[in-house]
């Protein structure tokens, strides 16, 4: 039977309880967020002890579905005071779900001045004081781990920035070749750190098999849904080609790769920091041009970067990272922004605000545009040791915003805008200014449809129909996100038409329900609007859904685009 289980930090305790009716039909996004808004009073610090930390594995999460290894993170967010999911690849999602724990809750902050690890087994949770590993390096900490515990052990950790509760820090996650995935935006390696969580092991040994109610009809189906997302053109064949990077000559085509801390929309250097140009360097090195972040990813957008000699640099190295070192801080050396992927990886720190804050940083003058050097050495010597210049920092875009007196901060809600200019891609910028979590191009990827023509067209540099395509794709990804799924299973979903009732028909194989599409979208908008609300009682308005101002006051060239959305045109994205 799946339980739910609760580690009270304050008085070093855990119990085990059964799951509540009311979530028996929820997993990842819907059943982290459910939990976070009923538990934590919406006003509270995120850092304090009322804030609660939340992982959930999704729905179909331990079963043979294809892509559904994700694993979902929740609490307040301390970098933007919202609610807060974040899902993340890895090895830890398939092994809690194969232990029945359908939500793990971390409540409460420990009365000692001492650190802790946590042991996820068939036994239950034990809590065990760290001194050992305190300080070190996320790379550090999975070596001495699996040296500890074996090289099959499930880990869940944060580095450096976590422990100094920096509010751009990240909760890292082993993946099955030992290196590192992501729970990033919005800090929740911070709220770790505030419960002074050091890491959570898993061990899955003595488990049985994630339990499935109709068998067969499950096994049709799931063959049905992993041949769309072999059949789609994205899915099968660009991102498993040149990794997600392949947008960075598509977005620069399209006048909307923000560039030198977004005054452009194009960047010079394109070329040598594309998905092309990345995929024939891994190549010529000897490292993986596809590659997946967990077991039973058939799309592998993910890859292995080596450096000139052929040694293991970074992997995962995603679009929105190589486009906010490279365009946004004008740097056209993909071996540099490489070595930073990895030192963000080892620190524990968000790759998507850490390189929107360098373009700030640079603009206030820390150091030059273009300088790489500059930024490996920052992220060495000053952020990675939580100096007084790193601490700020670590804070993210918009702390280095106020504390340089800078105005062109590319911020929602406090939380930094990746990779696609809103005033050339408008329906992203909806999506920014709406979505629960601050500046989020997951929530509701606007991209698909803007951009790559997929699910129709929607001109991108025009106004009509953008906010219901963001209202649309947001409430089809927060269902997307309860069921463990990668994101990107929403190209088929959106062209291919036996990709979705598939979906579905796994779903209802899984638990032995019937579920229609329509239960799925309205699991969507009410996994929304419990946010929304949440945000609303811990003091957001309308008025904090807008773009900064000089989105509206700067055209952006090749198209001379403004933002040029009003406030109520904004405001009609909530009427559903």
């Amino acid at each position: 039977m799946d339980k739910i289980i609760r580690v009270n930090m304050a008085d070093l305790s855990t119990r085990t309880e059964a799951v509540p009716a009311a979530w028996a039909g929820l997993g990842g996004r819907g059943l982290t967020s459910t939990i976070v808004a009923a538990e934590v009073p919406p006003t509270c610090h995120p850092l304090g002890p009322s804030n609660k930390l939340v992982f959930a594995p999704g729905l179909l999460t331990g079963t043979p579905a294809a892509n559904s290894g994700r694993l979902s993170a929740g609490a307040k967010s301390p970098l933007t005071g919202t609610i807060k999911e974040s899902n993340a690849g890895g090895t830890a999602a398939q092994m809690l779900a194969r232990l029945g724990i359908k939500a793990l809750i971390i409540e409460g902050i420990p009365k000692a001045d001492a650190w802790y690890s946590l042991h996820v087994s068939l036994d239950g949770v034990a809590i065990q004081e760290e001194t050992e590993l305190l300080g070190k390096g996320n790379f550090a900490v999975i070596e001495a781990l699996e040296a500890r515990l074996g090289k099959k052990t499930g880990i869940l950790t944060i580095g450096p920035a976590g422990e100094l509760k920096m509010t751009a820090a990240n909760i890292s996650v082993k993946d099955p070749d030992s290196k590192i995935r992501s729970h990033g935006r919005g800090g929740l390696g911070a709220v770790m750190g505030s419960k002074k969580i050091k890491f959570i092991t898993i061990d899955d040994q003595g488990a049985p098999k994630v339990p499935i109610a109709d068998p067969e009809k499950f096994k049709t189906a799931a063959r049905a849904f992993a041949k769309a997302l072999l059949d789609h053109p994205v899915s099968g064949e660009g991102l498993p080609t040149y990794g997600t990077n392949v947008l960075v000559n598509i977005l620069h085509e399209a006048g909307g790769l923000p560039t030198r801390n977004f005054t452009a929309g194009q960047f010079d250097g394109h070329d040598k920091i594309s998905g092309e140009t990345m995929h024939d360097t891994i190549v010529a090195r000897g490292g993986k041009p596809k590659h997946g972040c967990h077991a039973g990813c058939i799309i592998q957008c993910s890859q292995v970067y080596h450096d000139k000699e052929g040694k293991y640099v970074t992997s995962g190295f995603e679009y929105e990272t190589i486009w906010g070192l490279g365009a946004d801080c004008c740097i056209d050396d993909l071996d540099d922004i490489a070595v930073a992927d990895n030192l963000m990886d080892d620190i524990g720190i968000d790759s998507i605000e850490t390189a929107v804050m360098f373009g700030v940083a640079m603009e206030a003058g820390i150091l030059p545009f273009g300088d790489s050097k500059g930024i490996i050495r920052i992220l060495t010597e000053e952020i990675g040791r939580g100096t007084p210049l790193g601490r700020i920092l670590g804070g993210g875009a918009g702390a280095v915003g106020r504390a340089y007196g800078v105005t062109r901060v590319p911020v929602v809600k406090n939380q930094g805008i990746p990779a696609y200019d809103p005033r050339s891609v408008k329906g992203i910028g909806i999506t920014y200014a709406t979505s629960t979590m601050g500046a989020d191009h997951t929530a509701g990827y606007t991209i698909a449809t803007n951009i790559l023509n997929v699910g129709g067209f929607v001109d991108p540099l025009k106004k009509e129909g953008q906010v219901e395509l963001s209202r649309n794709l947001q409430i089809a990804t927060a269902a997307v996100d309860s069921t463990g799924m990668c994101i990107f299973v929403a190209f088929p979903a959106l062209d291919i038409p036996e990709c979705l009732p598939a979906l579905i028909d796994m779903i209802n194989a899984r638990f032995g329900i019937n579920l229609t599409g329509d239960d799925v979208t309205n699991l969507g908008k009410h996994i929304l609007k419990v946010e929304h609300q949440f945000n609303i009682e811990a003091g957001f308005t309308k008025e904090h859904d807008r773009l900064p101002e000089f989105f509206r006051l700067e055209p952006v060239a090749p198209h001379n685009a403004v933002w040029d959305f009003t406030d109520a045109e904004i405001d009609e994205f909530w009427n559903f």
